[in-house]
């Protein structure tokens, strides 16, 4: 009911009001289920690493109450049998002793093993969330053990830096996401590698002077990560080395814990290198879509295929889009909106909403897109990692799928939508800007 959300009386601050869940009352409800048999369920009933053929087995020959046998009434059913199942027990012990009987003499002993070792997941954590939700503090055993810079932790925690950072951190691993891409071309991933290169760099502090002092032990001496990506539709490990730094970042006076200590000027300069911008080329665009644009720029030199202008003009129409929906539906932005932005934005949604001719899925430029999204993740990825020398954009307004795909396919039969907001000067100078900065 987040449209009441009042101060109720004597209750200090504002609230929701929420049914309230307890795992106690959960458990009431099967037959008094003792509450340290839940990760076992949890366990039984499979998950994104338990998927063991025994348990199937289990469940074909055991008979859950309400007569619920695997395969009868669906899944549903089938929790709720295994639930009342289990509150026949006083402790995991049993239960899984039980399950155990049902299965071949040579699977229990990896299977019980495997149950044991993964109901350890679901032990609960020793951080103080409250403490987290209400003062921002977050102490926690692992993360200490982590021997994390206390500014990487707090970051982390707060989700300004992505798992992506502490993967290659402590793992020296990282996984890549597959997309809706061109499976015979390289990973769409594969035109952000430098900037990739570069993270682990910073993260891993690799100097210009062990590169120099000793070029032919360069590729043991360098620091690798492991990343994981796709070769067609494979999966394929591949050990990349980080990126040297300029001597800025690498001697003794700023390692990671005193990154953000290093002069706001030299940290952009890094990331502005590594795309490949000056800041010069930037000083017209807002301040909030310099590292998308920076990015942009980074993508139409580095992706293969060469992007098409359509696509580029695509793109930048989709940003504008962003924008004007910013302006038209922020209430702390009335004074900066025109009527003629809240005509243009009319005028775009009666566009949006017509049915489009030519619905033909063009694979290569959704293989491209797909690289920009790659590089723009990597260049947030850095830019967070350098502290934000440059404003985060708002990623919401910034990318739409369906709508890029829809502004490249009509602009190749007709190029008259690049004027899609010619009821704006304002948004019309700002596409301007934008195409201008990045053919330049």
């Amino acid at each position: 009911q987040w449209q009441s959300v009042c101060a109720g009386e004597g209750a200090q601050g504002c609230y929701v009001p929420a049914r309230c869940f307890s795992a106690e009352r959960f458990c009431g409800h099967f037959g008094q289920l003792n509450k340290s048999l839940l990760p076992l369920f949890a366990v039984l009933n499979g998950n994104d690493y338990v998927d063991l053929a025994a348990l199937e087995v289990f469940f074909s020959k055991v008979r859950l109450p309400r007569g619920c046998a695997a395969g009868k009434g669906g899944k549903h059913v089938r929790l709720q049998g295994l639930l009342n199942w289990l509150s026949q027990f006083a402790e995991p012990g049993q239960a899984v002793d039980s399950v155990l009987k049902y299965l071949k003499k040579h699977q229990r002993e990896e299977t019980k093993e495997l149950l044991c070792t993964s109901m350890e997941d679901y032990t609960p954590s020793d951080v103080n969330l409250e403490d987290f939700f209400q003062t921002g503090k977050y102490e926690c055993e692992a993360a200490g053990k982590a021997d994390l810079p206390r500014w990487v932790l707090d970051a982390l925690a707060k989700g300004k830096l992505a798992p992506f950072i502490s993967d290659a951190l402590i793992l020296r691993s990282t996984f890549l996401h597959v997309q809706v891409e061109n499976m015979q071309r390289p990973s769409a991933h594969s035109t952000a590698l430098p900037i990739r290169q570069v993270i682990y760099g910073l993260l891993l502090k690799v100097s210009q002077g062990a590169e120099a002092a000793s070029p032919s032990k360069q590729t043991n001496e360098l620091p690798v990560v492991c990343e994981f990506d796709r070769l067609q539709k494979t999966l394929k490990k591949t050990f990349v080395q980080a990126a040297s730094l300029p001597t800025d970042f690498c001697d003794d006076h700023f390692p990671l814990d005193k990154l953000m200590e290093v002069p706001t000027s030299c940290r952009q300069m890094l990331l502005l290198e590594t795309l490949g911008v000056k800041m010069s080329l930037l000083e017209s665009i807002p301040s909030h879509l310099q590292l998308p644009v920076a990015v942009t720029c980074y993508w139409i030199c580095c992706s293969e295929p060469k992007v098409k202008l359509h696509q580029l003009k695509a793109l930048l129409l989709m940003i504008v889009s962003g924008e004007l929906h910013r302006i038209t539906s922020d209430p702390d932005l009335t004074v900066l909106r025109a009527e003629d932005d809240s005509i243009a934005y009319n005028e775009f949604l009666k566009w949006n909403e017509k049915k489009l001719q030519n619905k033909d899925f063009d694979l290569d430029a959704a293989h491209s897109f797909c690289q920009w999204q790659c590089c723009l993740q990597m260049g947030l990825y850095l830019n967070q990692l350098l502290c934000t020398p440059l404003s985060e954009p708002d990623l919401s307004r910034l990318y739409t799928g369906t709508l890029v795909h829809r502004l490249y396919q009509e602009l190749k039969s007709t190029p008259s939508v690049e004027n899609l907001f010619s009821f704006s000067p304002k948004m019309t100078r700002l596409y301007q800007v934008l195409l201008n900065t990045v053919e330049s």
